[in-house]
């Protein structure tokens, strides 16, 4: 089986800096895209910043300038660095990936469980 696992979240003071990373792991033929999404109590579930296999990459505005989203190929694994946090960056954290499986058999989308970010003084 495909999973995803989240690791690094946890609190922070407004300011502070944070690196989330997601490993994904199985039979995994290819991975298209990665990305992390963050859901707010109370509010809709939303893009943070997403990777492709191209090295294409897209951020929310509301992080540019703070997160950065890398990838290492080698470890099915990507990394959002979170700088300059703000209150309002609190939320939980989701790993997104559309893979290939092996065997192939076309897209396949997965999330991973999820890692807490609280920024609070």
């Amino acid at each position: 089986q495909v999973q995803l696992v989240e690791s690094g979240g946890g609190s922070v003071h407004p300011g502070g800096s944070l690196r989330l990373s997601c490993a994904a792991s199985g039979s995994i033929f290819s991975i298209n895209v990665m990305g992390w999404y963050r859901q707010a109590p109370g509010k809709q579930r939303e893009l943070v910043a997403v990777i492709s296999s191209g090295g294409s990459i897209n951020y929310a505005d509301s992080v540019k300038g703070r997160f950065t989203i890398s990838r290492d190929g080698a470890k099915n694994t990507t990394y959002l660095q979170m700088n300059s946090l703000k209150p309002q960056d609190t939320a939980v954290y989701y790993c997104n990936a559309q893979m290939v499986v092996l065997p192939p058999i076309g897209g396949l989308e997965v999330w991973g469980q999820g890692t807490l970010v609280t920024v609070s003084s």
